[in-house]
């Protein structure tokens, strides 16, 4: 307190200055409506930059609980769309059929749920990702994993909560692709060397290919709808008429992947007994 009154009193003239400034500057707002405006819009400058960068940080902090709602309601529309109508692969992006009918006349093939990656390799020669969600919200083996942008991978181990994802670089990943807008089929593979580029294998001869095309999936597994974006082709060499190379340039940053969904086949265990019971008879 002491300390207080002889601040008060060792700055006494400067004080009774600054009381004497303010009381001449509030009479001359008051009096003068030229500079009352000027000191109101300057004022509300202020305060409207503050609620600005206000306004602007509580949106970053919803940024999280926002992508968890569109990553969900992304994926209810795509289990309505293929419970009406279908799914296709369409350009760099998916699109559903937008033919409905009545639910009794169809049977959903294919469901989807929504995860997120809380773990991602991409620089090894087997990658995985880890998603955040298991077996107790129907999530099993051999799996599709996509985003909005095309294939991640595949999923392989399976626990409660969590799964492991067999990523698309990744050497044991050998997935059924075709040229967009063709039926030539090949075998997308990865050679370690780049986590940018991915290589098109087994692709015959009789496929004319060229650069910029567009790779989607096959559809000739039971784990990949058909026309699931990849990428285009970035280079490829062709010797004594045979393709000793293409390289692909994926769709996807997989050294960046948030939320992915991951695609149950509803047909699989169906398919899978009839085929082995073929094999057994």
């Amino acid at each position: 307190m002491q300390q207080l009154i002889s601040f008060f009193y060792r700055n006494k003239n400067f004080l009774f200055f600054f009381l004497l400034e303010g009381i001449a500057l509030f009479f001359t707002f008051q009096s003068h409506t030229y500079h009352k405006s000027k000191f109101v819009n300057s004022a509300n400058a202020i305060t409207g930059t503050i609620y600005q960068k206000v306004s602007n940080f509580k949106d970053y902090l919803l940024l999280k609980e926002e992508n968890n709602r569109l990553a969900e309601e992304n994926v209810y529309l795509k289990n309505l769309l293929e419970k009406n109508g279908g799914l296709s692969g369409q350009g760099n992006e998916l699109k559903m059929d937008s033919i409905f009918v009545s639910d009794s006349l169809v049977k959903q093939k294919y469901f989807f749920y929504s995860a997120k990656v809380i773990n991602n390799e991409y620089n090894k020669s087997n990658n995985y990702l880890t998603v955040n969600i298991g077996s107790n919200s129907g999530i099993g083996p051999d799996m599709a994993v996509i985003n909005q942008k095309g294939i991640i991978g595949i999923t392989k181990i399976v626990s409660g909560n969590y799964a492991t994802v067999l990523s698309v670089l990744n050497v044991s990943a050998n997935i059924n692709v075709k040229l967009k807008n063709s039926d030539h089929f090949g075998t997308l593979s990865w050679d370690t060397k780049d986590y940018r580029k991915v290589q098109l294998l087994d692709l015959p001869i009789q496929a004319n290919i060229k650069i910029g095309d567009t790779i989607v999936t096959g559809g000739k597994s039971l784990i990949f709808p058909e026309g699931i974006p990849v990428g285009t082709i970035l280079d490829f060499e062709r010797v004594n008429s045979i393709y000793t190379r293409v390289d692909l340039s994926l769709f996807n940053d997989m050294s960046s992947v948030g939320y992915v969904e991951i695609i149950r086949n509803f047909d699989k265990e169906e398919i899978l007994r009839l085929e082995e019971q073929s094999a057994n008879e």
